[in-house]
């Protein structure tokens, strides 16, 4: 996986912030109206107010991150590619908007004053997270992180739908569930829902506007406490 966090993006500019993190559609940047559908989406589940903390979970260059800067009180970006989060420090760091290199699987174990966060926010990487992973992540956010009430998990490939994204007509199955393939583990929104109610989560699964450009084959999940 380093070829993905690490040798791939240290091959792009410095500024190229979307190449870096693969947020491209043949492999040019997506355009500032995709970004943007990206945004209004996690702001309107997220609903972020001027006291949120808000933790973003592999957190990329921060090129994301940004625009959200402006609508909570503190902002913890986390992630394992050192490449990447030298990025996020060199353009998008502020006080109270930090950047840290880390395992996600092991910080979330390892910070120190969870209860600080308020909401956490994980775009386009959840997949990627082994199934072990992802269940800690999940189940840690549930007990340890007791004033986080929303979760936004963005990107998700559907499994339903893989058909829409492998059109080459070819079998994918080998890939469809491992973490360490292209897209990462492929989820149905039922096995989603599964896995969050397991670890204490109530799912809500939501789409994206039809001109967005994965939307054909990709889902986010607003995770809740449940009552």
């Amino acid at each position: 996986m380093d070829s993905i966090y690490k040798k791939y993006p240290a091959a792009m500019a410095p500024g190229d912030f979307w190449r870096q993190i693969k947020r491209t559609v043949n492999g040019e940047p997506v355009s500032d109206e995709q970004i943007s559908m990206i945004v209004a989406a996690i702001r309107n589940a997220l609903q972020l107010s001027p006291e949120d903390q808000l933790l973003d979970l592999a957190c990329g260059n921060g090129a994301l991150s940004q625009y959200f800067f402006n609508a909570c009180e503190s902002f913890l970006g986390v992630d394992v590619s050192d490449v990447l989060i030298d990025v996020a420090k060199r353009y998008f760091e502020q006080p109270k908007r930090q950047f840290v290199l880390a395992d996600v699987g092991e910080y979330i174990l390892s910070e120190p004053y969870p209860e600080r966060f308020t909401k956490v926010l994980c775009y386009g990487s959840f997949s990627y997270f082994t199934e072990d992973t992802a269940r800690s992540v999940l189940t840690r956010l549930s007990q340890d992180y007791t004033n986080v009430d929303r979760v936004f998990i963005g990107n998700l490939p559907d499994l339903d739908l893989h058909q829409a994204f492998y059109t080459d007509g070819k079998s994918h199955d080998h890939e469809l569930k491992t973490a360490a393939s292209l897209i990462g583990i492929w989820r149905s929104p039922a096995e989603f829902e599964a896995l969050a109610a397991s670890c204490g989560w109530s799912a809500s699964i939501q789409r994206m506007p039809s001109e967005f450009y994965a939307g054909h084959y990709r889902y986010d999940v607003l995770l809740a406490r449940v009552a």
